[in-house]
Formats: C-alpha cells, sequence, structure tokens
C-alpha cells in the first residue's frame, strides 16, 4: 500500500512540475499588441486618437505566443466601438477576440442657419463644432475648404452635421479642358500640361493627352488637375 501511495504521490509531483514549465501568455501584452495595431491603424486621423481595450478574462490561461498579430474582422471600420482579434501562429495556433474602442475627438462642421437646396455655401452658412468624430455619420465635413463655394444638393435645417453627400456634385475636369497632370511617385514628381478627354467629378478617374501625345489616367481634381500616383 505505501508502494501504491508513494507511486501516486510521485506521478502528482511530476505533473505538477510539467504544468509549471508550461508558460501563459501575459494578458497585458496582448492589451499592448491591440493598442498597437489601433494606434497604427488610426495614424492619420484628423483629431485626437482615444484608444480603450476591453479587460481580458484572467481565467483565460492561453500558451504563451511566441508571433502574436492582431486583426479586424472583414468590414470592421477602424473607430468608434469594435471587435479586434489577436492571433498566435507560433508554438501553438490560437485566436482571440476583444472589445475595443477609438474615439477621435476634433473638430467638424454644422449649418450655422437653414439652408436651402442649390445654395451656394458661404463662410457665414457654417458654423465649427467640437466632438467625437467616431459616432458622427460618413463623409462629415472637417475642413471648410470642402463645402464653401459649393452648392447643396438637398435642404438642411440649422444646426445639421454638414456630410459631403449633402454637396451637389462638382466637375473637377471638364473633356476639352486645358489641364495640369501631376505623376508623383517615390523620390520624384513631374508636372506637364495636357488637355481632358473625359468630364469628372472630384475623385473620379479623368483621362488626359498630354502635349507630347500619350494618354493618362488619373484622379481629378478641383482646379483642373489630374493627379496620378505610383
Amino acid at each position: 500500500m505505501k508502494k501504491i501511495i508513494t507511486l501516486f504521490l510521485l506521478g502528482i509531483s511530476q505533473l505538477a512540475l510539467a504544468q509549471a514549465d508550461i508558460q501563459i501568455q501575459d494578458p497585458i501584452e496582448l492589451r499592448r499588441v491591440a493598442e498597437d495595431f489601433l494606434r497604427l491603424q488610426t495614424t492619420g486621423h484628423l483629431g485626437k486618437v482615444d484608444i480603450t481595450t476591453g479587460q481580458i478574462d484572467s481565467r483565460l490561461k492561453l500558451p504563451a505566443c511566441l508571433n502574436l498579430s492582431a486583426f479586424l474582422p472583414q468590414g470592421s471600420k477602424t473607430w468608434g466601438k469594435m471587435t479586434l482579434g489577436i492571433r498566435c501562429t507560433a508554438p501553438k495556433p490560437w485566436t482571440i477576440y476583444l472589445s475595443a474602442q477609438v474615439k477621435v475627438s476634433g473638430d467638424y462642421y454644422v449649418a450655422a442657419t437653414p439652408l436651402l437646396q442649390g445654395q451656394i455655401i458661404t463662410a457665414n452658412d457654417i458654423s465649427k463644432v467640437s466632438g467625437d468624430l467616431s459616432t458622427l455619420p460618413v463623409g462629415v465635413i472637417t475642413n471648410p475648404a470642402q463645402i464653401i463655394g459649393r452648392s447643396l444638393a438637398t435642404s438642411l435645417t440649422s444646426g445639421s452635421v454638414l456630410r459631403m453627400e449633402a454637396l451637389k456634385a462638382s466637375l473637377a475636369v471638364q473633356q476639352g479642358q486645358s489641364v495640369r497632370v501631376t505623376s508623383t511617385g517615390t523620390g520624384f514628381q513631374v508636372t506637364t500640361d495636357g488637355l481632358a478627354l473625359n468630364n469628372a467629378n472630384e475623385g473620379q478617374i479623368a483621362k488626359a493627352k498630354t502635349l507630347s501625345g500619350q494618354v493618362v489616367s488619373g484622379i481629378a481634381r478641383i482646379g483642373g488637375i489630374i493627379e496620378i500616383n505610383y
């Protein structure tokens, strides 16, 4: 009987030692990876970015990972409330999800007075306010240059958040117009004159024939500019 008890205790001892050798993933490291990823994703956002990640269940015992990477599920936006994934690929694959929230505080513009459809917007028609941009609709106006001099496609009440979709589309480039074609790449920028071959609104694809006879395509910009990025 003593021999059986001794073997039993030895087995328990060996199991405890084996478990002690297993390294558990530090949850603080997981949150750091998540925050670093979101900080990178929000680079370039206007305003002050504030990132908060949810707590990780302390009962979760994941094997320590040598290669951690964070990701957003397909279709996720990079601000507001979201679910973020963290994936381990080595030595033992696993994936977990945690909640996160990205707030972007900055300035945006609202209608200072009631505005009518077709009205040309002036500086007196808009007011600057500050708030959490992540709670606002897509396309909110954050720069007065985006709207001053443009006409409205719909009427707006005083205090309405101004959005790009409320503006009438305006031609940036007209067919037959003389345009400036700007080609930009790593370490270089070349500008040449050309003739527009089609009509294009701001942000649409425009074609032009340069003075050398070459036909090029680029992004139409207000003022008869076509941007080509390499």
